[in-house]
């Protein structure tokens, strides 16, 4: 056969010059024979200086790295959003580096200003925000006068840009700069007021956006209250105010000489008010209509009541109706002519408000949409009555605002619904303040009925309240009234109802107790005023009387032997001496508040200044008449007995408390008898305290109270003796266990430095009775006999009176007799007892030399010893 083609082909052999290698597909291919080996291998290179973070090291720096100039530079970026990351990262560089600010204060100052009319919403809060945390708190302290200058231009600029939003934002950047700094209004208070008025009249803005509005508003509000008096309301002397505007009304007037001519200002503010009626008008129809009050309009209604009331306030003032609160005002703004008339503003500019007075819906309310409308109310009232001072008005006008007074001192809300008591008291504090001067301009009829609904507020409310403040300082004000303009005639019958406000005060001072004082100062100097004018009407004076009998819960009450202290106790001690003061002005001070008044002087919580400034009163209040002699006498008496003296230096097994209170009452005994010494003829002084003295010595009481009552006895006594033959035996029986009491409790130390101290603090405690021997030489011969019956054992006595061995007893007798041997003149009075003397130390011989008496070796020689002692001591006498 022949063979296939291919076949022939494929058999057929070739030569080859290079050999095929095949290679698996995903190995790499090995580098060949005659490759070049490029790597390179090289220490690493260090360039310094090179890094951007270096360059920065030490310096104030953002998170991002920026330093403050670079920040500021950012601020005038074209971009929105680093604008306002370069015033956030601002922001971070000045609060962790506090000393940044101090330093570029003005250049930072001068480059943030350029933002306040930025187009950019964020960037303009963010750099309110920046003013407001960082840059103003900062600068609070620095001169103001750059500061102002700087950044008003600006909001000037800003207050007459195209844009409305730019437009009120800078009323908001104006508002937090007065806040911070607030006599820059005045420089600028012309212009402002204008662009104010501006900015209300030319652009209807709020009647779509009303959160714009009230944030412009809001601001007004700040800068009326700066305005020289109008920030001087009703009762503002107690800071009643509600405190959303007590703190607008803050503001410590602080004028320079670059002050604005006053004059301007009441031209601007004559422009205003119109301005801002006719706001109120159009706004007021949104709330007529709506089933539910708009928050927003809510605001901004009551914004706009608020400012009309500062600059009616203003106009007031200015107008000559309050002329010596405009005595106040800077010298610049005397010279100026403010005649303005108040009744044309009310007849013409204010009508259209009184014309809708009272505010009310046309849909059922509820409580809180009640208590806004009630709130507008309150203010509408109060500009009515701003205005009424010596002004005709018309009756029917009159009549409408005094029964919404009425009715809203009796808690009711127009519509007759219960009102929040809380939201109620909060607004109706306000009002509260006119009711003085109101009750002087209407008839009688209505004079009864708002006191009568006064009472009831002044009755209900609670005690810690604010109303409750601003209630004490209208009824000071009625009943106390200055410049001799009296409120209320005590010939009167309304006067009758009205005492009631006198009785609760001492209820009121119990139930605040001593959480506020603020309140229960406020009662003790309306109740001090009272007190001081009593006597010009019978009915105070019998109600001031009566006060006594529910105050003495005040000071201490006892129940079942207990003693409960009130309030009075705990409370400041300004509040403590007001009420002390009160008492001297009680007509009669009975013995019940006396035992209560002695319970608190002898706590020894008490201020020892309180203590003696309620003996000084008390004493003042019976030269007076007010305290009947006994009851006087019991006071002091029970002060001397229950007074607990803590010893300069107290017995480890004794436990007492607090520091020690000797020299309290060596005062509080100097007083007494130099008090009682004065109540009349030292005789029958003399006459009535003998045996009471005597009694209160006999009864085993502390050292310092014996020797106390033994001063006062002394006091009272003189040379030769007038006290009876009774109290010389008595006292011959009790004095010797006193002296034994005085060594026991104050015992000898081997210390030579304390030896002298000890000797002058006994002697302190027997020398009153020295002069009673100098007095009665029956008296020291009794109670040298008493003395030797000691050492002989013949007198029982009680545990504590005598040692409980004979050598203890022995040397307490013998320290005793010591004392007065050291003493000059006692010595020659001891020339006369020789044989008393001999006795005791006879006694003392016998006692150391009998065997019938067990005692140690050591007993005896501490007898013999102080024998020996006393041997010494008696042979200085020179016997006849």
């Amino acid at each position: 056969m022949v063979k296939n083609k291919a076949q022939s082909k494929k058999q057929q052999k070739r030569g080859v010059d290079f050999k095929k290698i095949r290679r698996k597909i995903g190995r790499k291919l090995p580098p060949a024979q005659n490759a070049t080996n490029t790597e390179i291998k090289s220490k690493a290179i260090i360039l310094p200086e090179q890094s951007i973070a270096s360059e920065k090291a030490g310096l104030a720096v953002s998170k991002k790295g920026l330093t403050l100039k670079e920040l500021l530079q950012q601020t005038s970026h074209h971009n929105a959003k680093v604008r306002k990351d370069a015033l956030i990262g601002i922001r971070d560089v000045l609060l962790k580096f506090p000393s940044e600010l101090k330093l570029h204060k003005l250049a930072v100052i001068e480059k943030l200003r350029e933002r306040i009319s930025d187009d950019d919403k964020l960037v303009r809060e963010a750099l309110y925000q920046l003013l407001k945390s960082v840059i103003f708190p900062g600068c609070k302290e620095d001169n103001k006068g750059p500061i102002n200058s700087l950044m008003m231009t600006y909001i000037f600029n800003a207050m007459t840009h195209m844009a409305i939003e730019v437009r009120l934002m800078a009323f908001k950047f104006f508002d937090l700069l007065i806040h911070y700094f607030p006599s820059c209004f005045l420089l600028y208070a012309e212009k402002i007021l204008q662009n104010y008025e501006d900015i209300l009249q030319k652009n209807k803005f709020y009647l779509q956006d009303k959160g714009r509005l009230k944030n412009a508003l809001a601001g007004l509000v700040r800068c009326l209250s700066l305005l020289p008096c109008s920030n001087q309301g009703e009762g503002d002397s107690l800071s009643y105010n509600d405190a959303t505007r007590a703190s607008l009304h803050a503001f410590d007037l602080d004028l320079s000489d670059k002050s604005t001519d006053l004059s301007g200002v009441v031209n601007k503010l004559t422009d205003l008010l119109p301005v801002l009626v006719s706001c109120f008008q159009d706004l007021s129809p949104s709330i007529h209509s709506m089933a539910h009050v708009d928050v927003q309009s809510f605001d901004c209604m009551s914004l706009l009541l608020q400012s009309i009331d500062l600059v009616v306030r203003f106009f007031v003032h200015a107008s000559g109706n309050n002329q010596h609160d405009f005595q106040n005002l800077a010298p610049a703004y005397k010279k100026k002519n403010l005649s303005i008339s108040d009744q044309s503003i009310s007849a013409v500019t204010l009508k259209k408000i009184w014309d809708e007075f009272p505010l009310s819906s046309n849909h059922c309310l509820s409580e809180k949409d009640g208590d806004r409308y009630f709130m507008l109310n309150i203010v509408i009232t109060e500009i009515f009555l701003h205005l009424s001072y010596g002004s005709k008005l018309s009756p029917g006008l009159l009549e409408r605002f005094l029964e919404f007074i009425e009715s809203s001192l009796s808690e009711k809300i127009h519509d007759g619904r219960e009102a929040g008591k809380v939201h109620h008291e909060k607004h109706l504090i306000s009002l509260v303040a006119f009711i003085p001067k109101l009750i002087m301009q209407v008839s009688v009829a209505w004079k009864s009925r708002i006191l009568q609904a006064f009472t009831k507020v002044f009755e209900n409310c609670s005690a810690e309240s604010s109303m409750k403040l601003a209630c004490l300082s209208v009824v000071e004000e009625m009943l106390l009234p200055e410049q001799n303009c009296l409120y209320l005639d005590p010939k009167d019958l309304e006067i009758l109802n009205h005492s009631t406000w006198i009785g609760e005060l001492p209820k009121l001072l119990v139930l605040l107790g001593d959480k506020h004082p603020l309140h229960s100062k406020a009662v003790l100097r309306l109740q001090l005023r009272v007190g001081q004018t009593a006597n010009l009407s019978m009915t105070p004076a019998k109600e001031y009387e009566n006060m006594q009998y529910f105050i003495r819960a005040f000071y201490c009450t006892y129940s079942n032997e207990t003693v409960s202290y009130g309030p009075f106790m705990r409370l400041p001690r300004d509040i403590q001496e007001l009420s002390v003061c009160c008492l001297y002005y009680f007509p009669f001070l009975d013995k019940v508040i006396l035992e209560s008044l002695a319970s608190c002087c002898i706590c020894h919580e008490l201020e020892p200044f309180i203590l003696f400034r309620v003996m000084e009163v008390l004493h003042s209040a019976y030269k007076a008449g007010h305290i009947q002699i006994a009851d006087y006498i019991s006071f002091f008496i029970t002060l001397l007995s229950r007074f607990q003296v803590y010893p300069e230096k107290i017995d480890p097994m004794e436990k007492h408390e607090g520091k020690s209170n000797r020299g309290t009452f060596k005062a509080v005994v100097r007083a007494v008898c130099s008090w009682l010494s004065q109540i009349g003829d030292d005789v029958l002084v003399l006459q009535m305290l003998e045996k009471i003295v005597l009694d209160e010595i006999s009864q085993k009481q502390p050292v310092d109270n014996i020797y106390g009552f033994i001063r006062l006895l002394i006091t009272l006594d003189s040379k030769p003796t007038r006290l009876s033959e009774e109290t010389i035996n008595r006292l011959s029986e009790v004095l010797p266990e006193y002296f034994l009491d005085v060594v026991n409790n104050i015992p000898e130390e081997d210390d030579e430095s304390t030896k002298s101290l000890i000797r002058q603090t006994r002697v302190y405690y027997l020398l009153p009775c020295f002069f009673l021997f100098d007095r009665s030489n029956m008296l020291l011969n009794q109670i040298l006999e008493v003395m030797g019956s000691f050492i002989r054992g013949n007198v029982p006595h009680s545990k504590g009176a005598l040692a409980k061995d004979h050598s203890s007893r022995i040397l307490s007798v013998v320290s005793v007799l010591l004392l007065v041997l050291g003493d000059i003149k006692m010595q020659k009075l001891l020339l006369s007892c020789k044989t008393q003397i001999r006795n005791i130390l006879e006694s003392m011989h016998r006692l150391e030399s009998s065997e019938d008496i067990t005692m140690t070796i050591e007993e005896r020689h501490k007898i013999r010893s102080a024998y020996d002692i006393l041997t010494a001591a008696v042979s200085t006498l020179e016997y006849d």
